[in-house]
Parts: structure tokens; sequence; C-alpha cells
């Protein structure tokens, strides 16, 4: 959740910390890849093909449900948030940043299931279809 919560704080800080809450985003799906790649290379009836089905699979899942799609909802979220306030509050501008990071912070728990699902949904139509991987299972 680090660049969901780095694209809730866009207004208060420098594109520098979002950047820096990418960059940790993006290392756990390299992490996650890695590790679920060699828990699936470690099974006996495991081929080097279903090894890389796995490492596709998890990066690209992992790429669109953990960083792609979140953080551009939540980066909308608070874009229109903060355009609102500005446009139809008497808020003083420092409270609206805050707002504006409240509400981006307060929508994470509520759009992560609802991302999963559209990311599995669209990989078993699309990817893992063309690929022929297998569906992600929890290793």
């Amino acid at each position: 959740y680090a660049n969901e919560v780095g694209e809730a704080f866009r207004a208060q800080t420098s594109v520098w910390f979002v950047r820096f809450t990418y960059g940790i985003a993006s290392a756990y799906v390299l992490a996650d890849t890695y590790d679920k790649s060699t828990k699936v290379s470690k099974l006996t009836e495991c081929t080097r093909e279903h090894v890389m089905h796995c490492a596709v699979d998890t990066l690209v899942w992992q790429a669109f449900a953990s960083v792609i799609i979140p953080g551009f909802t939540i980066n909308r979220i608070c874009y229109i948030t903060l355009n609102s306030f500005t446009k139809f509050s008497k808020l003083p501008p420092r409270s609206r940043k805050w707002a504006t990071t409240a509400v981006g912070l307060s929508c994470i728990p509520f759009i992560v299931h609802p991302i999963d699902s559209l990311v599995h949904w669209l990989m078993d139509s699309s990817i893992r279809k063309y690929l022929q991987l297998q569906p992600k299972t929890e290793i």
C-alpha cells in the first residue's frame, strides 16, 4: 500500500516522496514474484515452464493489482477531492490538503478487493488465456 499512501499525501509532499513510495511498491512486486517462483520451483512435479508461468502471472497481477490501478485510483480520487474543495469550500489551503489526504487514505481499504477481483477477471479473460497460464493460486 506504499504507493497509495504516497498518492494520498501527494498534495502535502514533494514528487520525490511519491516516486519513492512507488519504488517501495515495485520492490514488493519483484520480491513477491521471486518468492512465489522460488517456492514453485521447489515442488517435485514442477517444470521450468510452470515456474515461468508462475513468475509471469505473479508479476503482471501484482503490477496491476498492487501498483498501477490502486495508485491511479487514489491519485484521481485525491485530484477530484482537492479540486472540489478548492472550488466549492471555504477551507483554507492547508486544510484542503489535509482533508484531501484524509479522503485518499480512507478510500484505500475500500478499493483493495474490487481491484483484486477486477485484475483476476481481466487476467483470466486475457493474458492467462493467451499465454495458457494457470489461474493464480496461493502458494
